[in-house]
């Protein structure tokens, strides 16, 4: 089997533009969840939320470009996608290369511009620029077309584990020799019909989320996007490589569209089968970077299946305490930080925290410290039971 190496990282979030941006909030502890600023809503001062404080019009034009009709979406994605391939030294060549395979993912995509098309629908009769942007795939033909990435492109969207998982698909294309490295991340951007749709489920917090807090009373929706260059190690000698993806694993425990098994069964075989394939036992884990939303349900069922499957368990922090929850781009977004965390030998703290959760007494990082840390574990879990986990390796 392949080794699979990450050799750049791109990232934006509400914590800033760049990597550098992130780890220093990231080691400062920030909070970046706050009221509404540049999205119309009833809710925008109502609830609080992970933006990225950047103007649509201000991002096209810090990224050059032009055309109608690019979403913010897309945008967001663009930002991290040029970062990524810039940290790796991609060259123009090698993106359009049948080697070159491009996994994106997204909950949201073109849908964050339902209200620009239903206008237009309404008042012309020739189309509306916000069409093409609808296609479930849109923010992955936008950035084939380009950069004109020249190998298998392809859109996964399995709700809050989405780019988790594209990072598996790009991973095992490297493996079974389908593509020589792979682009892989997700992206997402606060929309109306998400604020709406998670607010009917009851599960939006007024306040700041308090991950694994005993008085948590809900998550916070957050927005950005991340992007991972994956290669074969032996193409990549000459680079510097940041981790190794050692292990993987995603599950599927089918108990509820939007709540996970009270015994954590997804998120246990996760974890377990993202060892096996690692060849590792739960006590070279070092620290967990946790899905950890928040939630009622969900916070109790990742402590549980964290208690079942850790004789001890390890250091974990939830980094959605800092920028909310990004569905769809929360799974690479969170393998970024883990990865910063791994390379620079260090853990970041879960913020708004003060009780555990009387059921497993869990309490998570709460200061930002150097630490040994030779595997890192990242979990996503999403609605329908879609369970992922990823492990990093020190390279």
């Amino acid at each position: 089997m392949r080794e699979v190496v990450v050799t750049g990282m791109g990232v934006i979030s509400p914590l800033g533009v760049g990597l550098a941006a992130q780890q220093a909030a990231l080691r400062a502890g920030v909070c970046a969840l706050d009221v509404l600023s540049l999205f119309p809503t009833k809710y925008a001062r109502r609830l609080r939320f992970g933006e990225v404080k950047i103007p649509n019009e201000e991002l096209a034009g810090n990224l050059s470009v032009q055309q109608a009709g690019v979403t913010r979406t897309s945008l967001l994605a663009l930002a991290a996608f040029e970062e990524a391939i810039t940290h790796s030294g991609l060259h123009p060549r090698q993106l359009s290369e049948a080697g070159t395979a491009l996994v994106g993912a997204t909950t949201v995509g073109g849908i964050c511009l339902t209200d620009e098309l239903y206008r237009d629908a309404r008042s012309q009769s020739g189309g509306s620029p916000y069409l093409a942007a609808y296609d479930c795939g849109s923010v992955n033909l936008f950035l084939q077309q380009r950069f004109q990435i020249g190998g298998i492109i392809n859109t996964i969207h399995t709700a809050c584990s989405s780019s988790a998982n594209a990072i598996m698909y790009g991973a095992r294309l490297i493996e079974q020799g389908f593509a020589q490295r792979a682009i892989v991340g997700g992206t997402d951007s606060l929309a109306k019909f998400t604020i709406n749709g998670f607010n009917a489920l009851h599960i939006l917090s007024a306040g700041r989320c308090r991950p694994f807090d005993a008085a948590r009373d809900g998550l916070n929706l957050g927005e950005g996007a991340a992007f991972l260059v994956l290669e074969r190690a032996e193409d990549a000698a000459h680079k510097t490589i940041y981790a190794r993806l050692s292990g993987y694993a995603n599950t599927n425990d089918a108990y509820h569209p939007s709540s996970l098994s009270e015994a954590g069964t997804g998120p246990l075989l996760a974890m377990q089968l993202a060892l096996q394939r690692a060849g590792l036992s739960p006590a070279d884990i070092d620290f967990i970077n946790a899905h950890g939303t928040g939630t009622e349900n969900n916070d109790l069922v990742e402590s549980r299946a964290i208690c079942r499957l850790f004789p001890q368990v390890p250091p974990f922090a939830s980094s959605k305490s800092n920028i909310g929850h990004t569905l769809g781009a929360a799974g690479a977004i969170e393998a970024v930080f883990g990865i910063l965390s791994l390379y620079g030998q260090e853990v970041f703290p879960s913020l708004n925290f003060e009780q555990p959760i009387p059921e497993t007494g869990l309490r998570p990082v709460l200061r930002h410290a150097p630490a040994r840390l030779r595997h890192l574990m990242s979990n996503s879990f999403g609605f329908g039971g879609n369970c992922s986990s990823l492990i990093f390796s020190k390279a």
